[in-house]
């Protein structure tokens, strides 16, 4: 008999955790292509490949911050009515710095620019601005040492929960000077965030479908923030390419993960984006085992300085 999943009866479900129920008539919110990809959220797949005894443990460690991150991604989708709707359009410079001394003052440790391409939000779900401010937060170096543990499952859930406050503190920061915004949390995002991440100029999706970037490697969080302010400092460069050639020699990620989830060769999506690791694999341990998170604390950009890696990797292309 087929297994029914949660994740499959909550689709017939309403969604109020989404922007859909708080729209006003003048806005023109960004719909998904076509090929879009499903969505994936994170307490669904706890729910969904978890065994019971591992989330009776689970929830005593992190249900309090997954309650508190769910809510937050609720404030996220009702927030968007305080939107000013005052028509300012183009930030001068000395706001943006601001805006972003202020996202860096919560605890944000990279900001990106870019426009969301279609293909990268989940499929049915629409998000209000294409223009997205993208966020990470830095996963501590040390809990992510300690994975499998209780220690690196909380911070897991603390990067989640924090870093949707700070979206949602950011987009009301934006809204009280004249601009529209829409946050996107960590967990519940409508987005597919490491492509736009990519975009935004952030980093590189490694071998572990994680992005990876030049500050803190793969131990980072994502969220965003949405607007209709035109003229933001866009990402042109695509300077982190290399990281891709890097992990096609390295494959240590793929040796670690104790369910075989990540491909050795990388698939293809019919949105035509990579598909770098079997989600239903992944999401056994990541369930069971405290988030698992062994492919974030094995790969190299997690304790090795990104530029002798690059040197390292160059040389050997020269050697080569």
């Amino acid at each position: 008999m087929k297994r029914i999943l949660f994740s499959e009866k909550i689709k017939t479900a309403p969604w109020l955790l989404t922007i859909e129920p708080y729209l006003r008539k003048q806005d023109q919110p960004i719909a998904s292509d076509p090929q879009a990809r499903e969505p994936r959220l994170v307490p669904l797949v706890i729910i969904d490949y978890g065994n019971l005894m591992a989330r009776f443990k689970q929830m005593r460690y992190i249900g309090k911050l997954l309650f508190k991150s769910v809510i937050e991604m609720a404030k996220s989708a009702s927030s968007i009515k305080k939107n000013p709707y005052a028509g300012n359009r183009t930030i001068d410079p000395e706001t943006l710095k601001a805006l972003e001394e202020y996202a860096i003052g919560l605890g944000i440790s990279e900001i990106g620019y870019t426009k969301v391409n279609p293909r990268y939000i989940f499929k049915n779900f629409r998000i209000l601005y294409k223009n997205a401010i993208v966020f990470t937060i830095e996963m501590d170096k040390e809990k992510i040492q300690q994975a499998p543990s209780v220690p690196t499952f909380i911070e897991i859930f603390r990067t989640y929960y924090e870093v949707g406050v700070i979206v949602n503190k950011v987009a009301d920061y934006l809204r009280s000077r004249g601009y529209n915004a829409h946050a996107g949390p960590a967990i519940g995002g409508d987005v597919n965030y490491i492509p736009v991440a990519i975009d935004a100029g952030l980093g590189m999706s490694g071998k572990n479908g994680l992005l990876i970037t030049k500050k803190n490697g793969p131990r980072v969080r994502l969220a965003t923030v949405y607007t209709d302010i035109e003229n933001l400092p866009f990402s042109q460069q695509h300077q982190h390419s290399w990281i891709r050639n890097y992990c096609q020699s390295c494959n240590i990620c793929v040796q670690k993960c104790p369910a075989n989830a990540i491909y050795r060769e990388t698939k293809t999506h019919a949105d035509l984006g990579p598909i770098f690791i079997d989600h239903t694999k992944c999401a056994l341990p990541f369930s069971n085992d405290n988030g698992c998170t062994l492919c974030v604390k094995f790969c190299p950009f997690s304790y090795v300085d990104y530029e002798k890696l690059k040197a390292k990797h160059e040389l050997k292309l020269v050697l080569t």
